[in-house]
């Protein structure tokens, strides 16, 4: 089998898979990092990705529109990230709770809106988008399909990251963002509007996570399922601590993550002589070690998760 493997063709195969299983993962991490910069713990990023997923299907099937199917999913991961945003700012409740809370919440609401507007079809598909060859960047070999090969909502993405850090490294506003996380009552006293920047960040975490969604439904599937986002939304908050809170360190994680799922789908398909069930776990097995190997290397804000409540002490 190890001849099948060492080929040009499935390592190829491989690196492309391993960047179209990131993509939804590096939206949602990405999210969750605006949202975790300023002290808001969103593991509510499964519900806020399987709200996008659902909406942008919806959007799509009813107005025959990818577009429209979009803007539905970008709305539809906000509204829940604005929940979030609500109970943890406001209302100063448990961030954990309240993520957990709604991830199952959003579990029940999408399937049963989903079976109500299937109205007892098995089986409904939209058109997905298409992808745009980058001329001469495309014929670069092994990484030139993975990476320049791809649709809209990819190169989206690398814009992305890269402003993403330069807000952050570079930008008077981006540390402002940063010191919230910190220490949002110093951050207050040099005259940071908290709540106002907290507010801005997810609806930001809720635009992008539901992008995340959207991608599956719009990208690669073209359909919706109950459960659809399967775990990614926990593995968005795992590629944000394993990167340390970095943009480029969240894109790497998520990469290692998107790898071992494109390696349990290939090694099936080369057919090689392990249980399907054991290489389905590959990719998650994959994330604790890796969570286990950051153990000691703290880097998360020291306000995070931590209600700032105006005049308190």
């Amino acid at each position: 089998m190890l001849h099948d493997i060492l080929t040009v063709s499935f390592l190829t195969a491989f690196l492309s898979a391993t960047v179209r299983l990131a993509v939804p993962i590096i939206y949602g991490g990405l999210g969750e990092l605006v949202a975790e910069k300023t002290g808001i713990l969103n593991i509510g990023m499964e519900g806020v990705m399987l709200s996008g997923a659902f909406f942008s299907f919806a959007g799509a099937w009813f107005s025959g529109s990818i577009l429209v199917g979009l803007a539905c999913g970008i709305l539809g991961g906000m509204a829940v990230s604005m929940l979030h945003a609500f109970l943890s700012i406001r209302l100063a409740q448990d961030q954990t709770v309240s993520g957990l809370a709604l991830n199952l919440f959003m579990l029940g609401v999408t399937s049963f809106l989903y079976k109500y507007m299937s109205m007892g079809q098995s089986y409904q598909k939209i058109p997905t988008l298409s992808e745009i060859r980058i001329p001469l960047l495309s014929r670069i070999p092994f990484i030139g399909e993975a990476f320049f090969a791809r649709d809209v909502l990819t190169y989206v993405l690398y814009a992305l990251l890269i402003l993403t850090f330069v807000f952050y490294k570079k930008t008077n506003k981006g540390l402002s963002f940063a010191a919230i996380g910190e220490n949002a009552r110093a951050a207050a006293s040099a005259g940071v509007p908290v709540h106002k920047y907290q507010y801005i960040a997810m609806m930001i975490n809720g635009a992008l996570g539901g992008i995340g969604g959207a991608f599956l439904v719009l990208t690669q599937l073209g359909v919706f399922t109950e459960n659809m986002i399967s775990g990614r939304g926990y593995i968005a908050l795992a590629a944000v601590i394993l990167g340390r809170y970095k943009p480029q360190g969240m894109f790497a994680a998520a990469l290692l993550f998107g790898a071992a799922n494109a390696l349990q789908i290939r090694l099936q398909v080369v057919g090689i002589g392990i249980s399907p069930y054991l290489l389905a776990i590959l990719p998650y097995a994959i994330t604790l070690i890796a969570l286990i190997g950051a153990v000691g290397k703290r880097s998360e804000p020291e306000g995070l998760a931590k209600p700032y409540l105006k005049g308190a002490r």
